[in-house]
């Protein structure tokens, strides 16, 4: 209870928590721009909710009266600890798995983490360390990745893409593979499968995984492989 009688603690308890916010708060708002499941609201509970734990910790490690009659030694931050393994738990809950290759959410669930870890270092008092560590991943993410995405090497700048193609002629199939590749589409996978439309006549569908360097805009290739006279229909999804 001494501690909580001081109320000199009170202006270095309140800054810390402020101070761990606000720093969660650009997480939040980059999470929030990009459409993001984990996005301000979460970032600022996790942030500050994580600073106070090691507040806490840290206080009342030195809480525990002294013994003569027994060694008592407390860890002041054996409570914060335990915070980045409870975390995982949220972060798990951002990773999606879409189809049977793609995995979405890794970086959201890395930010979930990293808006504890800001949390426990702002309330242990690193607070430079903090502030630098979040500037540097937020440059890293908003300048670095997209500049080489843009201008790095060509393994880099390659996105992934799904066709699904329905076409009526089955001899037509190896004259759209040489169209999707002269468009710089690698196939990685292919699935073809006959289908019946409700007149009773036959088609057939194309599932295609791409490693794809467009060269145009999404909306102008649709337009353009939805006039090649044996294509029924198309769909396409990017993969940013």
């Amino acid at each position: 209870m001494d501690w909580i009688a001081n109320e000199a603690m009170y202006p270095e308890v309140l800054i810390k928590i402020l101070l761990a916010l606000a720093l969660s708060l650009v997480i939040g708002v980059e999470r929030e721009i990009k459409k993001k499941p984990i996005g301000l609201k979460t970032s600022a509970v996790i942030s500050t909710f994580s600073c106070l734990l090691t507040i806490v910790s840290i206080e009342a490690a030195y809480l525990v009266p002294a013994r003569t009659d027994i060694n008592v030694t407390m860890d002041p931050l054996r409570l914060a600890a335990q915070i980045v393994s409870g975390i995982g738990f949220l972060g798990a809950g951002a990773i999606l798995r879409r189809d049977n290759d793609n995995i979405t959410g890794l970086t959201t669930a890395a930010m979930i983490w990293g808006a504890a870890s800001i949390g426990i270092a702002v309330g242990a008092g690193f607070y430079i360390e903090a502030a630098f560590t979040v500037l540097s991943v937020m440059f890293v993410i908003e300048v670095i990745a997209p500049a080489l995405g843009k201008f790095g090497p060509k393994r880099l700048r390659t996105k992934e893409a799904a066709f699904i193609f329905v076409l009526s002629d089955k001899a037509k199939i190896e004259d759209l593979i040489a169209y999707l590749k002269t468009e710089g589409m690698i196939i990685e996978n292919l699935r073809i499968r006959q289908i019946t439309t409700g007149s009773n006549q036959l088609h057939h569908e194309l599932d295609f995984r791409l490693s794809a360097l467009p060269k145009k805009p999404t909306t102008k290739l649709y337009i353009e492989l939805t006039t090649l006279p044996y294509v029924e229909s198309v769909e396409i999804e990017i993969f940013q």
